[in-house]
């Protein structure tokens, strides 16, 4: 009886909501979709809003400029904005889906006003956090070393992330290692992303669109990596005219050329950059071959090219193609018949295919290839040696963006990936084929993973990031899933004032063989085996968000603690050359990393920049190493701060400083010698006794640099002549110690050993020369 009386009311209940249903006016949603551009290059204005007026409905455009907003059909009146650009906007009475594609005008160079970035007011409320936005405009009015803009550079000035040393472009991340950051150009993953042993980034900034680096609460659609994503998007052209850019300096000189193909449907854009220290070594070699005392200087040089082409087929289909290639060369021919040649790069190619499936969803199919080589070839008379590393991806993707309603914006994907592993790769020969010698090792391996992302605001307070991925790995016969949920959430006190957290776990399948501080070209990329498992992270973190000042400030206050299981290292002794079985060199165990990041930040004005500082601890421990104990990254930096400031003096002058400051990096020496001979009379041998793992601190590092930019506006387009000083006060920062032996000078025998510091960079003036033709004043 009990169960006829709830279906008897369930009936009821159903029949009534149809009845109300069918007295009560039916009110009909309509879908505005399209997208936002620039008004006079056509690029794409990703993170560009569409807003109701009047509402707290709003949505930001995706990566290809994409938006879709649902609301009730009627009079409406709809915003679009972007800052650094005029407001649009237009009132319809909107009937049906409509499709509206928006061009803005660029307001970036005011007469008083510098404006560059998104606006805080939507970095408060939108719920990601942990993240980093930088454009080539912003990097190119910041001091560097050699006057070269390296937009690396400028995101270890960010608070979380540190340098690996003096003038160097790797990344640590919230206590994490170099192997650990996903890097992608275009969404094809970059290898070594160094030139010159890692002193300079592998981007060209006048090919780049922007940077977003992610320090945590990592987008469920990345993933591979445990402490960060640097996702990097070239431009796309420009489609309404010729235009040219590049520089001219000390040691580079760089072009970009942007071509419309078809006038609004399809552009190119050709980037390309080379040193030339290799023609003044050779100078110098030629002036003094005369000279029986001269020892040859060894050439050097790097080159690279971007490359990318995007044509509009239809109003619902985009197709994009684009391509990087760079090389390293460092070379030595003597006179003896010595020759040494190392070269080393990646090369990159990205073939997209985008389209509008409804008013609502969004599709991007992406093949990607990504390769990076190195190779070290000696010849003497009649014989050659050579070795070499590489890795080689080859992987299909398709990602959709689904805008449900105002409430719920999905992102969900799949993806496939095929891994090739060259590991110590030798070859040995003489030239009558007596000789001949082959070693090293190659993998085969698959990866896939599939995710989806809910964002979701639950209210004008309240919003949430629900998202998963889950990813395997196949090598051989070794097999590995796992699940890498993602999650945060925002609450929003004030407009201006919000709170946030997150939690992200993060799997690792590759591993990157190194035993060098800094990233080097001859760093090996290994897969997971039977031996050798994934890497784990799981990062939380906590924060709060603050505009003040009208909209002039932007403060943010983040906690984080990241628990790294399976980390890597090698065995004291490991032999590391051309060993077939390199995995029985590693050991196995755990990390920790916990800080809080403190920055302020100033854009608008004519005194922009920001102040940025970092507290943080990063630990290890291995079994194996320093008796089980933990003992601190070497990069583990208990201090780490930064300090930004522009001034645009007129539209002629603008004056630039950044200083920073770091903890010294933890480093192992010898705490004592031990003298040993075995009989009488034979040489004697010194052995050192090693402190514990990282007991030891080098100097803390400082420095101060300036620049001064002088801006000029011919006819033709836009130049100026940037003069940086590098290491200002010329402040002797410690790159490595060593240690020499102290003799006595009247026997000649050793008394001691005294410590020694290399440093790299005194003061380093440099001027560069930059031109934009075809570009409005």
């Amino acid at each position: 009886m009990r169960i006829f009386l709830a279906l008897l009311s369930l009936f009821c209940l159903f029949s009534s909501h149809s009845l109300l249903a069918q007295i009560t006016p039916k009110r009909t949603n309509i879908t505005l979709s399209g997208t936002v551009r620039d008004s006079l290059t056509g690029e794409f204005l990703t993170g560009a809003t569409c807003a109701l007026v009047g509402t707290t409905k709003g949505v930001a455009a995706n990566e290809y400029g994409f938006y879709s907003l649902t609301f009730p059909a009627g009079r409406q009146q709809v915003k679009f904005s972007f800052v650094g650009y005029k407001n649009f906007s237009l009132t319809v009475d909107f009937q049906k889906d409509t499709v509206l594609n928006v061009a803005l005008l660029d307001e970036i160079m005011l007469e008083e006003v510098i404006v560059i970035g998104e606006s805080y007011q939507e970095k408060v409320q939108d719920t990601q956090m942990s993240i980093v936005e930088l454009t080539p405009e912003e990097a190119r009015r910041i001091p560097v070393v050699f006057g070269e803009v390296d937009l690396i550079k400028i995101l270890q000035l960010k608070p979380g992330v540190q340098s690996g040393g003096e003038g160097t472009s790797g990344l640590y991340v919230r206590g994490g290692g170099p192997d650990q950051n996903l890097i992608l150009l275009d969404e094809a993953i970059v290898y070594n992303a160094a030139h010159l042993f890692g002193f300079f980034s592998i981007f060209n900034s006048d090919a780049v669109r922007n940077v977003q680096l992610y320090k945590g609460d990592f987008p469920a659609q990345y993933g591979g990596r445990l402490s960060s994503v640097v996702d990097v998007r070239l431009k796309e052209g420009n489609r309404k005219k010729f235009s040219a850019q590049g520089g001219i300096g000390l040691i580079a000189s760089r072009l970009t050329l942007e071509i419309p193909i078809v006038k609004d449907k399809a552009s190119l854009v050709v980037a390309v950059r080379r040193t030339y220290f290799d023609v003044f070594t050779e100078l110098l070699n030629e002036a003094q071959k005369n000279n029986p005392d001269w020892n040859r200087i060894p050439a050097y040089y790097f080159y690279d090219a971007n490359l990318k082409f995007n044509a509009t087929l239809s109003k619902r289909d985009k197709i994009f193609v684009s391509g990087y290639f760079g090389r390293d060369v460092f070379g030595f021919n003597s006179p003896g018949g010595f020759n040494f040649d190392f070269r080393w790069g990646n090369a990159t190619s990205t073939v997209r295919w985008n389209r509008v499936i409804s008013p609502k969803l969004f599709m991007n199919n992406t093949f990607v290839f990504s390769d990076y080589q190195y190779n070290i070839t000696n010849k003497f008379d009649v014989f050659s040696f050579s070795i070499g590393s590489g890795v080689r991806d080859f992987r299909l993707k398709s990602d959709f963006d689904y805008y449900a309603n105002p409430q719920h914006y999905i992102k969900f994907g799949a993806q496939v990936e095929h891994h090739s592993f060259d590991i110590g790769r030798l070859n040995a020969n003489n030239s009558d084929g007596t000789v001949s010698f082959n070693a090293g090792n190659r993998y085969e391996a698959q990866e896939a993973a599939v995710y989806f992302n809910d964002q979701f605001k639950v209210n004008e307070k309240l919003s949430l990031d629900l998202g998963t991925r889950v990813s395997g790995f196949l090598n051989d016969s070794a097999r590995y899933a796992g699940l890498e949920p993602r999650f945060s959430m925002k609450w929003a006190f004030r407009s201006n004032f919000s709170a946030k957290i997150s939690y992200a776990r993060m799997l690792q399948y590759m591993h990157l063989v190194a035993n060098s501080g800094a990233s080097l070209p001859t760093d090996i990329w290994y897969p997971s085996s039977g031996r050798v498992k994934p890497q784990i992270s799981q990062q939380v973190a906590a924060g709060i968000s603050l505009t003040f000042g009208d909209g002039k400030f932007l403060f943010t206050n983040e906690l984080y603690f990241k628990d790294m299981q399976r980390q890597i290292d090698f065995r004291d002794g490991a032999n590391l050359f051309v060993n077939p079985n390199l995995d029985q060199e590693f050991v196995f165990g755990r990390g920790w990393a916990y800080g809080n990041e403190i920055y302020l930040e100033k854009k608008r004005g004519k005194t922009t920049g920001w102040i940025g500082y970092t507290l943080s601890w990063s630990y290890r421990r291995f079994p194996s190493l320093n008796d089980n104990r933990a003992f601190p990254y070497r990069y583990d930096r208990r201090h780490d701060a930064s300090v930004v400031i522009m001034h645009q003096f007129n539209k002629r002058w603008t004056l630039s400083g950044t200083w920073v400051y770091g903890t010294g990096n933890a480093i192992t020496l010898p705490i004592g010698r031990y003298v040993i001979q075995d009989i009488p009379g034979s040489p004697i041998g010194v052995i050192p006794e090693y402190s514990d793992r990282n007991a030891f601190r080098l100097r803390p590092y400082h420095r101060l640099d300036l620049g001064l930019i002088w801006h000029f506006f011919p006819r033709w387009g836009e130049s100026d002549l940037t003069l940086s000083v590098y290491n200002a006060y010329s402040r002797m920062n410690p790159f490595f110690v060593y240690f020499e032996e102290t003799k006595n000078p009247d026997t000649d025998q050793t008394t001691g050993f005294k410590a020694k510091q290399v440093s790299l960079f005194p003061i380093i003036p440099a001027i560069t020369y930059n031109f934009r033709f075809g570009h409005k004043k």
